[in-house]
């Protein structure tokens, strides 16, 4: 017997030895394995279930130097993916032709030409160019019969045709003024100054040389100036889909977005047949809708629907379900669902709707009847995020990640997630990170707050690790157990830190009530929550030092940020990218107003006390009082911001040097809301982990 538990003593010890090893071997994160990840950019099964196309880019710091190509892999035996294309163009997600034997896809074209639809004919390999619009064409449809394709593309205002559309531009380019001129709001969304030209839904055959017909041409509709797409981040969109019939189209879009600034503008869905003709809406009301889907009987059409409730801040995203051909009021399929779905799948061969929705910090894959019912969990990663669903006959397949592992392609179904590629298996295999730990706590507002923490490589239980306080943007965001390129909790991590990831309220992947009680209260709240994370994370892990804590934060989170720069001490150093530092000047610079009213109960100029209480910038005096504006902060902004313009950026650095705040300012000519640029990037996180060392180390 003692034999035996030596034997096995030794066993542990072996395996102990080995576990140890393995780890040292493992190298710390670097921004090249950040950066230089594969890029999965999705994946789309046949109609017959039988392939999977898969969109990668292989990301380079020169942007001339990345590539971007199709991948096909096999769904009915374990053959690794295969490249598909080598033109290394930037194409878009393709969509396959309903006989599974062609993919279209739209593909940048070279230098500054716009992008253009493709078909790739699977069996020879052949691709052919269908489109050469001068303003370029995106997001293919096939239609039902498999002849005819859907697009959108620009137009410039009472165009007709093509030959207008070049007349038009030929007229603007040679114009000897420069300007830009509005009637309208917003002049400028996110990155981008807004043009009078429009997205139009065109239909073109599937053959070299045919025309391509601009649905809404001529019409009164196009002319009415509220009509505009939605927005899909930051590009703007107008999403169409073929009816079952293949005589009609559905689109999705505003009609009146001249009343942005003062009231909510619901996307509404429109029905528009291929004799041209005016649009008929189909629903009404302040809802908007996206995500149009028919089910493979044509008996039904799904969508998210997103209610747009009068006077609240957020709304959840609801999975619903209309008739079809006669659109009445919309089934809730998810009513019962405090959460909102985030995207979802019909395989042909069910009669499910598979969809996902966030939950603190993770994102699985759910259920539910294409009539309604109760919800059901499927099988998926215990960690990580699943997304990204599509679906052909009985395949239904995503993306998965984590914190520690990039995304890949997974195969979904009733037993259990089956992994389809490895573009980075072997080099996340190789570095040392620690995957993210959860807990829980009762902020003193009673709101129950998740977090996560993460360790630094290399981790070592008895040492003491300075904090580094996380806050995410949005304020309708989550932290996700996810590998992301922007602060990357791993590389903010590397030098030696614990990282903190609070998800305060306001949050999504809590309920309804919980992402609006950020209303009227929009700063001081969830930076109240945040301090009380980083206490009780203090409280819980010995291994984290308590006089050694940094807090930053992006967008919203650099919002926060700026607030406990100005109310607080206990930060040795802050990070602010993009921070809000005035209410009110933020409102008036910004890209969005009415939104910003709602959250603070009045107009710039009504009686709430939230825009001057809440601006950062008016609580300067908190630095007579020692007890706010005494942090070093480093504060950093893209020129092109226009979502929080770089305004907000200079009055934060104006203040800090006008209170003697150590302080540095870094503006990135050539970015937008994010550091999108590799070397731009690159020197970011240099900047970020050497302020932290000045002041943490």
């Amino acid at each position: 017997m003692k034999k035996i538990i030596y034997l096995l003593s030794l066993l542990v010890v072996g395996v102990l030895h080995a576990v140890e090893h393995s780890a040292a071997s493992k190298h710390t994160i670097t921004h090249e394995d950040v950066w230089l990840m594969n890029r999965i950019g999705g994946a789309v099964p046949s109609p017959d279930g039988k392939w999977a196309v898969i969109l990668v880019t292989l990301p380079a710091y020169d942007i001339k130097d990345q590539v971007t190509d199709f991948w096909i892999k096999s769904l009915t035996d374990d053959t690794a993916a295969v490249k598909l294309t080598t033109s290394g163009q930037a194409k878009s997600l393709p969509v396959w032709s309903p006989d599974s034997k062609q993919i279209a896809y739209s593909m940048k074209g070279k230098g500054t030409a716009p992008s253009q639809i493709h078909c790739l004919n699977l069996a020879d390999k052949i691709d052919t160019q269908l489109t050469s619009l001068l303003l370029g064409a995106s997001a293919p449809k096939w239609s039902p019969s498999g002849l005819q394709l859907l697009f959108v593309s620009p137009t410039y205002p009472g165009a007709l045709t093509e030959n207008d559309n070049e007349a038009a531009d030929k007229q603007y380019k040679a114009r000897k003024y420069n300007v830009r001129s509005y009637e309208q709001f917003p002049p400028r969304y996110w990155n981008e100054w807004l043009d009078d030209k429009k997205l139009h839904p065109f239909i073109q055959d599937v053959k070299l040389g045919a025309k391509a017909v601009d649905l809404l041409a001529g019409s009164q509709f196009s002319k009415n100036p509220g009509f505009a797409g939605s927005h899909e981040g930051e590009d703007q969109k107008l999403e169409c889909v073929w009816t079952p019939e293949g005589n009609a189209i559905l689109f999705a879009a505003c009609i009146n977005a001249q009343d942005a600034p003062r009231d909510t503008v619901p996307v509404q869905i429109f029905k528009l047949s291929l004799n041209k003709g005016e649009p008929e809406v189909l629903t009404h009301g302040t809802a908007s809708y996206e995500g149009l889907t028919f089910s493979h009987d044509g008996k039904s059409l799904f969508c998210l629907m997103r209610p747009e409730t009068p006077n609240k801040v957020y709304d959840l995203t609801r999975l619903v379900r209309f008739d079809w051909p006669h659109v009445s009021e919309a089934q809730n399929l998810t009513q019962s669902l405090d959460r909102s779905v985030s995207n979802f799948a019909i395989p042909t061969e069910t009669k499910k709707v598979y969809f996902t929705y966030e939950h603190a910090g993770l994102e699985k894959i759910y259920s539910v009847s294409q009539t309604g019912g109760e919800i059901t969990e499927e099988p998926s990663c215990d960690t990580g995020t699943s997304g990204n669903l599509r679906a052909g006959a009985s395949a239904l397949i995503g993306t998965w990640d984590s914190a520690t592992t990039p995304a890949e392609i997974y195969l979904y179904s009733s037993v259990k997630p089956k992994q389809l590629t490895n573009f980075n298996t072997a080099r996340s295999e190789a570095i040392d990170l620690q995957p993210v730990e959860h807990f829980w706590f009762t902020a003193k507002d009673g709101l129950k707050i998740h977090n996560m923490i993460v360790k630094p490589p290399h981790f070592d239980p008895t040492k003491k690790y300075p904090l580094f306080v996380v806050i995410h943007g949005g304020a309708a965001n989550m932290w996700k157990d996810q590998f992301v390129l922007r602060w990357n909790y791993h590389l903010l991590a590397a030098p030696g830190y614990v990282v903190l990831l609070t998800d305060y309220k306001g949050s999504t992947g809590y309920g309804e009530a919980f992402a609006r009680a950020i209303q009227f209260d929009p700063l001081r709240g969830p930076a109240n929550e945040v301090n009380e994370a980083a206490d009780e994370a203090i409280a819980r892990y010995s291994f984290i030092d308590a006089t050694k804590q940094a807090a930053g934060g992006a967008s919203y989170g650099g919002h926060l940020a700026n607030w406990l720069e100005a109310t607080t001490t206990r930060y040795k150093a802050i990070i602010s990218h993009a921070g809000e530092m005035d209410l009110v000047m933020q409102w008036g610079t910004s890209d969005g107003i009415y939104g910003r009213e709602v959250n603070s109960g009045t107009p710039v100029w009504g009686d709430s006390p939230i825009w001057r209480e809440q601006s950062p910038v008016m609580q300067g005096g908190n630095q007579a009082k020692g007890i706010g504006f005494m942090t070093p902060i480093l504060i950093t902004v893209g020129e092109k911001d226009f979502r929080v313009p770089m305004n907000n950026a200079l009055m934060n650095f104006a203040t800090e040097q006008r209170l003697g705040v150590p302080s540095k300012l870094l503006v990135f000519p050539d970015a937008g809301h994010w550091i999108l640029k590799g070397e731009d990037s690159r020197y970011w996180y240099s900047q970020v982990q050497a302020w932290l060392a000045l002041y943490l180390k």
